[in-house]
């Protein structure tokens, strides 16, 4: 028997990437999937591969108008679709989509909770978010947060007792896994490498850091900058950003765009479709964020052997361990960032040491075939 599933995300970058081979996978063993998201040259991608994709214009902003509309578009396309599940991902596809599926008794409804902005929010909208995110989980049969530390944070901060074993983690975290095949090390990536580094004009011998993520205030990037000035004062070095702003969700404050665009040992690459010579072009990665679900990017520079600076937050905190594979520094703590940059600048023994491990913990524990295996087996028990 063949079973419908509609997988909702807000933008469809997110189904494009962070689910990527996904409903492929689901297809192959026997599933109907129909992905919906907003529009944009991802979903057209998706298209051209053979997924089926409908259009709803969500946004990632409250814009309360245009999201009825959107709750209404949805309700529409599982009235004709018909699926047998609705499986949601990001804040506000969970929110329209579990209200949705609910409005409409489908059979299984689940919702992935990966990064949540109300971590770093304040006020009236806080608590807004926290109203959404509640009715997000009561409209949902099961709730996946994609790390344990998320699962405990969910616990502490709604008061959850979770009797009903509502709030799972699917396999060992994350929403997709990581193809472990093709974040290796190979001679081809190394001389991709070595080319990035020309075409940046970064000479043999000087040190690089690179960061995958939106160029945002809570992904640390403030602190990044302050850290960097201070270790580039004693370490000859190079800073690499891989990513897009987003100056109309987070911006950055003034000086500090103002440093990344004019300092000459900064490179803002943008948006990279394959962010794999760029990552390997560094030889540590820093990643400062505020808050995460479970963070891809990590999982990715640890597969390449890339030592990891990383932030002690939950997600981060699950892949690193402090001075195992990689060092974990607080939060928003640019002293202490600095002081970790530095440490591993100055030590190449232990840069190698922790890229090494960091692979061994990553392919043991987050192989994305493992995490499909489960996926598919979660919902043949579900259906």
């Amino acid at each position: 028997m063949s079973y419908r599933i509609l997988r909702i995300t807000t933008v469809p970058i997110s189904l494009r990437l962070l689910l990527e081979g996904q409903m492929e996978f689901l297809r192959a063993n026997g599933f109907e999937v129909l992905t919906v998201s907003s529009s944009g040259p991802d979903a057209d991608f998706l298209k051209g591969q053979g997924i089926a994709h409908q259009a709803v214009p969500m946004t990632r902003m409250i814009t309360p108008f245009r999201d009825l509309y959107c709750l209404l578009s949805i309700m529409v396309i599982i009235l004709r679709f018909k699926p047998d599940m609705v499986h949601t991902h990001t804040p506000k596809a969970g929110l329209l989509g579990m209200m949705a599926s609910w409005a409409c008794r489908v059979r299984v409804r689940i919702h992935t909770v990966a990064g949540l902005p109300l971590m770093e929010a304040s006020g009236w909208k806080r608590q807004l978010l926290k109203l959404t995110e509640r009715i997000t989980y009561w409209c949902a049969h099961l709730v996946y947060p994609n790390s344990a530390g998320l699962r405990k944070y969910l616990f502490a901060e709604f008061g959850i007792s979770d009797e009903q074993k509502k709030f799972r983690v699917i396999a060992n975290g994350s929403s997709n896994g990581i193809d472990i095949n093709h974040f290796s090390v190979t001679n081809e990536l190394e001389q991709r490498a070595l080319t990035v580094r020309r075409e940046l004009s970064i000479l043999p011998g000087e040190l690089v850091f690179a960061f995958v993520g939106r160029i945002v205030k809570d992904k640390g990037i403030v602190e990044l900058v302050e850290a960097f000035k201070v270790t580039r004062s004693q370490v000859n070095s190079k800073l690499i950003l891989i990513g897009p702003y987003e100056d109309e969700l987070d911006p950055l404050p003034s000086e500090t765009r103002l440093f990344l665009e004019q300092d000459p040992d900064v490179h803002c690459v943008g948006f990279q479709q394959d962010v794999r010579p760029w990552m390997k072009a560094a030889d540590i990665f820093v990643f400062p964020s505020y808050r995460e679900g479970f963070p891809n990017v990590v999982l990715q520079a640890a597969c390449l052997e890339i030592p990891c600076i990383v932030s002690d937050i939950n997600g981060c905190n699950e892949i690193i361990s402090n001075d195992l594979n990689g060092l974990v520094v607080p939060p928003g703590d640019a002293s202490a960032l600095s002081s970790a940059m530095l440490s591993l600048a100055r030590d190449e023994r232990k840069r190698r040491e922790f890229g090494s491990r960091a692979r061994q913990w990553v392919a043991q524990h987050y192989d994305r075939k493992v995490f499909w295996e489960e996926l598919l087996k979660t919902y043949r028990g579900l259906l």
